[in-house]
């Protein structure tokens, strides 16, 4: 989506800035929030308020602000976005507080892909590998196990989670999605959302109504471009939809890839965990998948 926005002639989009998520630390709302040297300088500072606190919220959606438009003013365009996971709840109530007026696109996907997805991005992230991510035994066993020989793990019947992963990412993923979705009241009509899998079957149609909703030139051979720029194809390097590497961070570009990795189990957990939203969002009809 980044790309695809940034590929417009009037939208610059870059990510991820990490502004938004109070109770993280490497997030600057996060960090300013929890950054005792922050605070004693405060205290101490001819500038700041003495009847009252300086307002945080007021010195991040100004540092927000004071990054993005001097990015934006060496460019011809004149929208600007960044790319902001929503990695906690409330991120979307952040927004709102931090930066009224803003417009936010929220793309959400099928939670059981997202599982998928999460997998193989801890195995390409991981320490043996010069990655951040420290793994389990079992984990590494079964990333070492799956890329030796993919067709014959598959056929096993063994799932590609360890222990309670996908119950994990079940719940983690239902929360966040739920949240935001609950919290784009207080966005009003500055809140647009998109699935993933109708960017994939609609493409052009879809960005057209997204570019139309940030207020920028949806013209259909404008976001033709726009699709084209971003496509699987170009950022995977040549692969088409659907060619797997296991390795790549663009691994296999489609929908419903769960089903080729997800066990009997995997699917009753992550039914019993995010069922009913999964329903919410038209990825099942009721529970009897």
């Amino acid at each position: 989506m980044m790309r695809l926005f940034n590929s417009h002639p009037e939208i610059l989009c870059r990510g991820e800035g990490k502004f938004f998520g109070k109770g993280k630390s490497n997030a600057l709302h996060g960090a300013l929030a929890r950054s005792k040297e922050f605070k004693r300088w405060l205290g101490h500072n001819p500038w700041t308020l003495r009847d009252q606190d300086p307002n945080l919220e007021d010195i991040v959606a100004n540092t927000i602000n004071y990054l993005m438009q001097e990015k934006l003013r060496k460019t011809n365009k004149k929208i600007v976005g960044d790319k902001s996971p929503f990695t906690t709840p409330g991120v979307v109530e952040e927004i709102s507080s931090i930066c009224p007026g803003a417009k936010v696109v929220h793309i959400v996907r099928d939670g059981r892909d997202v599982a998928v997805s999460s997998v193989y991005h801890q195995w390409n992230n991981a320490t043996d590998l010069g990655g951040r991510r420290k793994l389990s035994r079992e984990k590494v066993e079964k990333r070492e196990a799956y890329r030796k020989d993919p067709e014959t793990f598959g056929a096993s019947g063994e799932s590609i989670f360890a222990g309670g992963h996908v119950a994990e990412i079940a719940r983690s993923w239902s929360k966040s999605v739920s949240t935001a979705m609950e919290d784009a009241a207080l966005l009003g009509d500055n809140y647009c959302q998109v699935r993933y899998e109708d960017l994939l079957a609609e493409p052009v149609g879809e960005v057209m109504r997204l570019l139309e909703f940030l207020g920028a030139d949806s013209d259909e051979e404008v976001a033709r471009r726009c699709v084209e720029a971003a496509s699987f194809e170009q950022l995977s390097g040549g692969r088409t939809q659907g060619e797997e590497a296991s390795s790549s961070f663009y691994r296999k570009g489609i929908a419903g890839d769960w089903k080729n990795h997800f066990t009997e189990e995997d699917r009753r957990v992550f039914k019993e965990e995010a069922g009913e939203l999964l329903i919410r969002l038209g990825y099942e009809d009721d529970l009897d998948w």
